[in-house]
């Protein structure tokens, strides 16, 4: 604090602590606070209180019937009591029945099925996996853009990184569901060498299997993997690279010895940022597998929320699914021997 106190002086100081504030608490702690509230508790209907407005409804009928066939003042008068009386146990019984009342509890993080447990278990394996090609196809990216021999190359590279970035997200998924379609680009030069018959529907699924998932997110999500690598590297001195070479290591131990760890903290920012991306992706798997490739375990935290309207279960689900990234994070900062100060540099 006093260091941005010296850099931006008191008034500028006081606004970035309170627009960093209001994002912490608003943005960041109310909504995950909300959330797992309405993780811990439950509203059960009772069966009970349906039968009992039943019964009162049909008391209440033949109680209006005899009122209006009463001639006694006397029991008219009774009747008129005992309509009243039941009108409100009516009301109260519906308001019981609207707004049951909460049990808290684990029953939320109980109920999850043995399907749902899979699909969950699989969507966190799926993105370390994502996460692990995307590291193996954009460290020669990174190590490229940052050692490049000019500028001018080191431009071409990024620019030609960045240019696909230009489109909006959604527009790059169906870009590359238009490749990987059943009669999509693929398919039909398939078809045109006689490998694929589109009109017999025989063509290559690709929509189907986790490899035209797993291309579609490493490309959706490859600047987050590139950057934090190649800014790592640009701080490595290239004259220790050369005095590795010029003492006989191959390229192998170089890389293996000098370059990647002087990069783990890029390395580290970019799997864990690509691996959060990806566990928690929605648009990728909803829009590529259309329910044919299998789902993402963010699908089913949708469709708890907006389809099934349960918000208790939905947010169950979203914090399990939030504990357990996090989890896995502090897991790969301390496999890389990073510290989260490292990480932030």
């Amino acid at each position: 604090m006093r260091e941005i106190l010296r850099a931006f002086g008191g008034p500028l100081s006081l606004v970035i602590g309170t627009l960093v504030g209001f994002w912490l608490l608003i943005l960041v702690a109310v909504p995950q606070v909300a959330m797992l509230d309405y993780s811990l508790w439950s509203q059960a209907a009772n069966a009970d209180l349906s039968a009992a407005i039943d019964r009162a409804y049909a008391e209440a009928t033949m109680a209006e019937f005899d009122r209006r066939a009463e001639a006694n003042p006397a029991k008219a008068t009774e009747l008129d009591e005992k309509l009243t009386a039941l009108k409100r146990t009516i009301a109260e019984l519906e308001a019981a029945q609207t707004s049951p009342p909460k049990t808290y509890g684990l029953q939320n993080y109980t109920r999850m099925s043995p399907l749902h447990a899979y699909i969950f278990v699989r969507t966190i394996l799926s993105a370390l996996a994502v996460a692990a090609v995307a590291l193996v196809v954009c460290y020669p990216i990174a190590y490229a853009a940052a050692f490049a021999p000019t500028p001018r190359r080191a431009a071409i590279l990024l620019t030609a990184l960045l240019v696909p970035y230009a489109m909006n997200e959604l527009l790059r998924v169906y870009a590359w569901l238009m490749i990987f379609d059943y009669r999509g680009v693929l398919n039909s030069l398939f078809a045109a060498v006689g490998l694929a018959d589109l009109e017999a529907r025989r063509w290559v699924p690709f929509l189907e299997t986790q490899g035209a998932l797993f291309t579609v997110m490493v490309s959706v999500y490859a600047l987050f993997m590139v950057f934090p690598i190649m800014n790592t590297l640009q701080t490595l001195d290239p004259h220790q690279i050369e005095a590795a070479r010029d003492l006989g290591a191959s390229a192998w131990r170089i890389h293996a010895r000098v370059v990647i760890p002087h990069a783990k903290p890029g390395i580290a920012v970019g799997v864990i940022t690509v691996f959060m991306l990806a566990a928690g992706s929605f648009a990728v798997p909803q829009i590529l597998s259309r329910g044919t490739g299998g789902d993402w375990f963010s699908q089913l935290v949708y469709r708890q929320f907006f389809e099934a309207n349960n918000w208790n279960l939905g947010s169950a689900y979203a914090f399990s699914l939030l504990v357990v990234s996090l989890a896995i994070v502090f897991a790969m900062m301390r496999a890389f021997g990073v510290s989260l100060r490292e990480i932030t540099k």
